[in-house]
């Protein structure tokens, strides 16, 4: 049978144990043991009160054991004094004793898939064939011993996907004469579904007014329809309602935009005049509010209620607005916006009797009940000949300028007796012309410039009409010049689609990126027109003059 000191050595015992005396060192890791176990954290062992003091673990182990019978074959050659020793501290919780092993971590711990090997693109399809093609012998197709190693240590791909390369671009050499490779993988997947231009050209047009009307037709889902809208095979448009274009008024147009040509610039260089010199002006009626008026709302914030009295009749005022073309220095700085001034057709009257609103005699706005010449030859003389003598540019002298207005019965013509003695004032001569009947886009302000300022003015949300002319000025004054600049180059864009069409309207908006165009330093102040457009144009108008 073994010593007790043998045993003792077996259970890790030290020679100052079992003998019933402690030493120093003994002393020593009874206090490090405490310590440790007073660091204990109490959600470590369970649901204990702040303070409490924490049981040691291995005591309640101790004892436990010393309940338990022990067979005399067990005991033989121990001590009684002797406890048998946990081989872990159950003081400790386990993630410090036993750190988790790497099979158990999170993913946020270990990533348990292999990263995925990127798809190999075209590009560098490319650079591997070349780095193949310089490193195969010179008199046969075989590569150099060693290149399909480099080739996987330089771009990570294994060698079978090196091979297949070099063995595809190989066998397409011998039927083609020459080395390829592209990849198929555009031809892999689901395909699109298909539609051609004759299936959707030969629906009605009343049977695809919304997407799901086409979609029946042509036998599709609507998602599959909303997803071609998407990829722009095809193209929603809203269809405005043009005015009819006649003969004479066809050559009234293009007699309109041949003129606003440079004389001496016809026929090898055909080029827009500045148009420096021109005054748009054009009437509007502003309405106080819209029937419907879009906004967005928080997500349990109250659904604005709009009142009225009549949805038919809502309150509105025309104005007459003027603009000219702005001017721009040479370092892009805005030296005069073009804006003379947007006049409501108002007067001031007193209110005839006492109201709840306000008292007798309370001046009022009221809208002028019938807009003739003789209230547009008023807000000519006393509203527009003083703005433009106030906001011309002075630095540009005397010189004649060209009111332009359309051909409206209230508007007067040029030899109208009154105007007459007044169009000649302080070394300006105003001369007013008519654009072409049943144009507004030959109209600065119908052409943009009133959008603009009613999508402005809206925003404001007036109340009362005394509200509305205060909204309409400010949306005037607060529109950017270079809108009203844009409008005036767009007009010269809309001269080229007149000629090209032979003076008919039949033809969508020209947009010429003029943002892109102004970023680069390439837009034109002037425009140059069609040469085979103005050529045939001007036969046209002489044949027909020939023939009246």
């Amino acid at each position: 049978m073994a010593s007790d000191q043998e045993e003792d050595e077996f259970l890790g015992f030290s020679d100052d144990e079992g003998d019933g005396t402690n030493s120093d060192s003994d002393y020593d890791d009874d206090e490090a043991t405490q310590n440790a176990v007073s660091e204990v954290n109490a959600h470590q062992i369970g649901d204990f009160e702040q303070n409490q003091q924490l049981p040691d673990l291995n005591e309640v182990g101790q004892e436990y054991a010393q309940e338990c019978e022990v067979g005399p074959q067990h005991t033989s050659g121990i001590s009684d004094n002797h406890s048998v020793p946990f081989l872990f501290d159950l003081n400790i919780s386990t993630q410090q004793e036993f750190p988790p092993s790497p099979i158990h971590q999170t993913e946020t711990e270990q990533n348990h898939h292999k990263p995925r090997t990127p798809r190999i693109n075209n590009e560098l399809r490319l650079e591997i064939l070349l780095f193949l093609l310089l490193r195969k012998e010179k008199h046969s197709d075989e590569l150099i011993h060693g290149t399909n190693r480099q080739a996987v240590i330089k771009f990570g791909y294994t060698r079978k996907t090196i091979r297949l390369i070099w063995q595809r671009a190989l066998a397409h050499k011998a039927a083609m004469d020459s080395y390829f490779y592209d990849s198929k993988y555009h031809n892999c997947g689901r395909k699109r579904i298909q539609v051609t231009y004759e299936s959707i050209a030969s629906i009605a047009m009343g049977d695809r007014t919304t997407i799901i009307d086409l979609a029946r037709m042509l036998n599709l889902s609507p998602t599959t329809v909303w997803r071609m809208v998407k990829r722009k095979q095809i193209k929603p448009h809203s269809s405005p309602l043009n005015p009819g274009i006649s003969e004479e008024c066809k050559m009234a147009r293009m007699k309109w935009v041949l003129g606003l040509l440079m004389d001496y610039s016809i026929p090898n260089d055909p080029t827009y005049y500045n148009m420096y010199d021109f005054i748009h002006i054009d009437e509007k009626w502003f309405y106080l509010t819209q029937k419907s008026q879009r906004v967005y709302l928080a997500n349990n914030e109250p659904f604005p209620h709009r009142k009225g009295k009549s949805r038919t009749k809502i309150p509105k005022f025309m104005f007459m607005a003027a603009v000219a073309r702005p001017r721009w220095g040479q370092d892009g700085q805005c030296e005069w916006d073009g804006k003379l001034g947007i006049f409501p057709f108002t007067d001031a009257v007193a209110a005839k009797r006492t109201s709840k609103n306000r008292v007798k005699g309370t001046i009022e706005t009221k809208p002028i009940k019938s807009v003739n010449q003789i209230a547009t030859r008023a807000m000519l003389i006393n509203y527009l000949i003083p703005a433009i003598k106030e906001k011309w540019p002075p630095h540009e002298g005397e010189r004649v300028i060209y009111i332009i207005q359309d051909n409206a019965k209230a508007h007067i013509l040029q030899n109208d007796q009154e105007w007459q003695q007044h169009y000649k004032q302080d070394g300006f001569t105003l001369i007013l012309t008519q654009q072409p009947a049943n144009s507004p886009d030959c109209n600065i302000l119908d052409l943009g410039f009133f959008r603009s300022i009613q999508s402005l003015m809206h925003k404001k949300m007036p109340k009362t009409v005394e509200d509305l002319s205060g909204a309409v000025t400010e949306a005037y004054n607060e529109l950017h010049a270079k809108t009203l600049s844009n409008v005036w180059m767009s007009l010269q864009y809309v001269g080229n689609e007149i000629l090209k069409h032979k003076g008919d309207n039949d033809y969508q908006l020209p947009h010429n990126k003029k943002k892109i165009l102004e970023d680069e330093g390439n837009l034109p102040e002037q425009v140059k027109a069609p040469r085979w457009a103005v050529n045939e144009c001007k036969q046209l108008v002489d044949e027909w003059r020939a023939n009246q």
